[in-house]
């Protein structure tokens, strides 16, 4: 027969079934937290990356592509509007006899020539450039004899003007309308980048969900350890809680002014674009409005300043990626050592 077991074995029994338990709740804890905290990181460092690009993007080639295709568009037809100035009133009224269209179309060439290399719309965005050189050659081929060569013959001077006007502004082939259709595309690049997309909202989600069931589960655990264990504070699961509260909050308040910089960007690139687009503007009437194209570049002019500056990058923008890389690792490392401290102090003899 078994001995009965008395008041003293019932009680180390029972204590070994308890700490049994809170081993394993502890053990569960420490999976929960790990898991939580790699997610959690691995989603935050991701989605902040990708802000950052987007911002750097829109830094080094979006914008300057959006204002260079505006800024080149209305340089060709104010250079066209100064060639007609000079033949309708005489190249001679003209000071500097067709310096102030050389100028623009000396500006449009350098345009097209930084282009290439910031364009956003790929191959197809360099083919449309190539051509539109070309073109141009043919048109300063054309606008040049006619301002410059033909001032005493009235009929080659019209034919040279009206060959001009049709490589600058034929629908489909001329070198505006070509540059329209390389600014579409451009645009909705640029919308596309500037813009928080859905995956990168769900990143932030699972993100900010993944730190919420880690300061969670990390408040659970010191629950546990009090009630169970009779330490009240511990050393490694308290800054825990801290650090899960920063990278809840600093990154996603970055990400946030970052996306308010990109907005703001998005919406002055489209007034950009509408002014170089504004038919009153490509009209180029100068009887009723002589300085309207000539305001239109300054505007662009003076709107491209402020959005570089808009644009530039911040210092803060890297510390607080690093930050947040580092603060992972720590929301990683601690609750770890500490469960695991707990573990191998408490209930090491009771392991299996």
């Amino acid at each position: 027969m078994k001995p009965r077991p008395t008041h003293w074995t019932r009680a180390f029994r029972a204590r070994g079934l308890t700490g049994s338990r809170t081993r394993r709740l502890l053990e569960l804890h420490l999976a929960v937290i790990v898991l939580a905290a790699l997610v959690s990181m691995t989603a935050l460092l991701v989605s902040y990356r990708e802000v950052q690009n987007a911002a750097g993007e829109m830094r080094t080639h979006a914008a300057p592509a959006v204002q260079g295709v505006s800024a080149t568009q209305l340089a060709l037809l104010r250079a066209h509007q100064e060639a007609e100035v000079s033949v309708r009133f005489g190249i001679d009224e003209v000071v500097g006899a067709g310096a102030r269209y050389e100028a623009q179309l000396s500006a449009a060439g350098q345009g097209l020539s930084r282009l290439s290399d910031v364009q956003i719309d790929g191959e197809r965005g360099r083919g449309v450039l190539a051509t539109v050189t070309g073109v141009l050659t043919s048109y300063s081929g054309s606008i040049t004899p006619g301002t410059v060569k033909y001032v005493d013959d009235e009929l080659m001077q019209r034919q040279k003007m009206s060959e001009a006007e049709r490589q600058l502004n034929r629908p489909g082939t001329g070198v505006v309308p070509r540059l329209d259709v390389l600014q579409d595309h451009q645009m909705r690049r640029m919308g596309r980048i500037s813009t928080l997309g859905p995956l990168q909202v769900t990143g932030w989600a699972v993100a900010e969900l993944g730190l919420l069931v880690l300061t969670l589960t990390t408040l659970s655990a010191l629950w546990l350890l009090r009630r169970r264990c009779g330490r009240s504070l511990d050393p490694w699961l308290l800054p825990t809680l801290l650090v899960a509260v920063a990278l809840a909050v600093v990154p996603l308040w970055a990400t946030a002014a970052t996306q308010e910089r990109l907005d703001a960007a998005r919406h002055q690139l489209v007034r950009i674009e509408d002014t170089a687009s504004d038919p009153l503007v490509r009209s180029g009437d100068t009887a009723r409005d002589p300085d309207r194209l000539a305001d239109a570049q300054q505007y662009v002019t003076r709107a491209s300043t402020e959005l570089r500056g808009g644009l530039a990058a911040r210092s803060w923008q890297s510390w607080t990626y690093y930050g947040a890389l580092g603060a992972g690792a720590l929301v990683l490392l601690l609750p770890a050592a500490g469960l695991t401290r707990r573990l191998n102090a408490d209930y090491y003899w009771r392991a299996g």
